[in-house]
């Protein structure tokens, strides 16, 4: 069966890309009614307690069991999955503000490139 509103980003028929991810996470957040829900503050809010899950993970670990972290499937399944935690709140955060992600990234870079010259 199709999906009448054509391939989703990620799918065999699409590559993936910020966009599309933002479309399926809208999509999804909008079939449940979460909209009124998903303000800049709620989001924000979100995006700290996933980051915090994700923190947890590595809390009381050497430098050295950090590196090999994902050596451990179930660790590795953790981890995987607050990553994905994190990055679905800041795009929805994102989307709501009007922030095109990829564009804020490259200018931060290319700030910090200037601050910061290599030797």
């Amino acid at each position: 069966m199709s999906d009448p509103q054509g391939p989703r980003a990620g799918t065999p028929h699409q590559p993936l890309d910020v966009a599309g991810l933002q479309r399926r996470l809208a999509d999804f957040a909008a079939a449940r009614r979460w909209q009124p829900y998903h303000t800049p503050k709620n989001l924000v809010a979100a995006l700290s307690v996933e980051a915090s899950e994700l923190v947890e993970i590595f809390q009381w670990l050497t430098p050295e069991e950090s590196a090999r972290v994902m050596e451990d499937p179930d660790t590795a399944h953790r981890v995987t999955d607050e990553v994905a935690d994190v990055l679905a709140y800041l795009l929805q955060l994102c989307e709501v503000l009007g922030i095109d992600p990829l564009a804020a990234l490259s200018a931060k870079i290319d700030r910090n490139e200037r601050r910061f010259p290599a030797p």
